[in-house]
């Protein structure tokens, strides 16, 4: 019986401590546990210091430095990724830009590389000739838009790649399974096929018809 009474006692105790003293303000500093973590030696951002002769903390960047990544000489759009084209597929107005951007260059294997990404990740939807008729359309997935009709065939370059990045609507981001220039030859891709459903016999050169099934 003793035993029940400190068990109640304790959970009373334990009880107040944690949750009956919460939101009181108390006069008193709290406890610092750690106090070598509470009050580091160190300078806040601008603050003055009296090390140094012109009273700074911070101190100047050395001659000649440049940011980690860039050596300086020539253009990096890689360097934080700032180029928002080829990164966000936008422009410098936010508008989605037309096109592919400077360093993405289109070229068979280019488009052959996004055809490999677009069977693996596009296709379960939105169809291996981008008709919306993936498999997923078996299992209720019916939202998935076709890209052959005008809307999307219109659509700027940089807002299916912004689209690819950061997804829309049911679509999720592929950002994390494709990169940056995967993702632009996914886009390659998808104009291949559009201009493949759309195509006429004339668009075909002559030696290659051949080979037309």
């Amino acid at each position: 019986m003793r035993f029940a009474y400190y068990t109640l006692a304790f959970t009373v105790v334990l009880l107040v401590s944690v949750m009956g003293l919460r939101g009181l303000r108390s006069p008193r500093p709290p406890i610092e546990v750690f106090p070598d973590m509470d009050r580091q030696a160190k300078y806040k951002p601008q603050a003055g210091s009296k090390f140094f002769a012109d009273g700074r903390a911070d101190r100047p960047l050395p001659a000649g430095a440049v940011p980690y990544g860039r050596d300086g000489t020539k253009a990096d759009p890689a360097f934080l990724r700032a180029d928002d084209f080829r990164y966000e597929g936008k422009l410098a107005d936010d508008g989605f830009g037309r096109g592919f951007p400077a360093g993405v260059e289109v070229t068979e294997v280019f488009v052959r590389r996004g055809q490999d990404r677009y069977q693996i990740y596009c296709a379960p939807c939105h169809g291996a000739l981008g008709d919306g008729n993936g498999i997923t359309k078996s299992y209720g997935m019916l939202t998935t838009p076709t890209y052959h009709d005008d809307r999307l065939r219109g659509m700027a370059e940089g807002e299916i790649f912004h689209t690819i990045t950061h997804g829309k609507n049911t679509m999720m981001s592929y950002a994390d399974k494709l990169s940056p220039d995967d993702r632009w030859a996914v886009v390659a891709y998808v104009r291949a096929l559009q201009r493949a459903a759309h195509g006429k016999l004339d668009d075909v050169p002559a030696e290659l018809r051949g080979g037309l099934k």
